[in-house]
């Protein structure tokens, strides 16, 4: 597992407790005393490391290489999935993960961006950033959705919309604009989740809904930290400091009221436990849509109208 620099002490204290866990069964010698004592430095430890977390740690969580993914969490959450490809325009984008299941029974739509979990897959999926054509998909979906009266539920997990050349020419910003135009509107309920990285408008287009949930260590943002730190002090090494500013973490959007929910994630980040992180999107998941399923067609919309309405009002006050 890739190590991270914040929680470097942590990993080190697992790793010499699991050497001495395997010395003790291999040499059949009671080292249990031993053991216990530093498992409770570790406790201890894990305490101090991950409750006073800065920004910048939080974004290093984010972008873990092994951070579970839509897809990672669809099995634990959803029954049923039947992935549905193409935009019926240009072709499928693999960087957009959309189709139909069931949640608790209840039929929804799902749509997320996907990223790869090694070199091959991501250069599959572009490393989670979206074509038009992916955007365009997921408006397909959501349409389908409106129609047929079925929730939605987004995962929130890119860099940003890839901004080629060819994604220019096929109507990057366009796609974008037009999934925010069309989400606004949806007569059913729409529940955002932001699950690894959020980035620029390449979020934005899969989060105009009724309610925004964040993993405790996700980020939100309309630029990475690097490109602030370049653009503020011509200098990508200030990255550091350009997160501390631009208040991308949870905590900050919660605060700000950007954020609805902060999904609780395991100690040391989701890719500790998927399972156990899918339990916790879960609870929310569902008081969120059985809050929404409640109200009517107008309700929803008015709903959605007045919490994007809302944002900001405290940097007036």
């Amino acid at each position: 597992m890739v190590e991270l620099e914040f929680d470097k002490p942590v990993v080190e204290l697992k790793n010499k407790i699991k050497e001495l866990e395997d010395f003790s069964k291999k040499a059949n010698v009671d080292l249990s005393t031993e053991i216990e004592k530093l498992e409770k430095r570790l406790e201890k430890l894990e305490k101090e490391v991950y409750e006073n977390m800065k920004p910048w740690d939080r974004v290093q969580i984010a972008r873990h290489p092994s951070r579970p993914t839509t897809l990672d969490y669809i099995p634990y959450l959803f029954t049923d999935f039947m992935e549905l490809h193409g935009d019926r325009t240009f072709g499928d984008d693999a960087a957009i993960v959309s189709g139909i299941a069931k949640f608790k029974g209840l039929p929804v739509t799902v749509i997320g961006h996907q990223r790869g979990k090694d070199t091959k897959e991501n250069i599959r999926r572009n490393f989670g950033m979206p074509h038009p054509e992916g955007y365009r998909k997921a408006l397909r979906l959501v349409k389908q959705a409106d129609k047929f009266r079925r929730p939605i539920v987004c995962f929130i997990d890119t860099k940003g919309a890839y901004p080629g050349k060819a994604a220019e020419e096929r109507g990057q910003s366009e796609a974008i604009a037009k999934n925010l135009f069309e989400m606004a509107s949806l007569k059913v309920p729409v529940v955002c989740i932001v699950i690894g990285e959020g980035g620029s408008g390449g979020a934005l287009a899969l989060g105009v809904g009724n309610y925004m949930h964040m993993l405790e260590n996700s980020t939100y943002s309309v630029i990475s930290p690097e490109g602030a730190a370049s653009i503020l002090w011509k200098d990508s090494n200030q990255a550091k400091q350009a997160a501390e500013r631009m208040k991308i973490t949870a905590p900050d959007l919660k605060e700000m009221g950007i954020v609805d929910t902060i999904i609780p994630e395991v100690r040391g980040g989701a890719h500790h436990d998927v399972e156990a992180q899918a339990k916790e999107i879960e609870t929310v998941l569902f008081a969120s849509l059985k809050e929404l399923k409640a109200m009517t067609e107008a309700e929803l919309v008015e709903h959605r109208y007045n919490k994007f309405k809302a944002i900001g009002e405290h940097i007036s006050e």
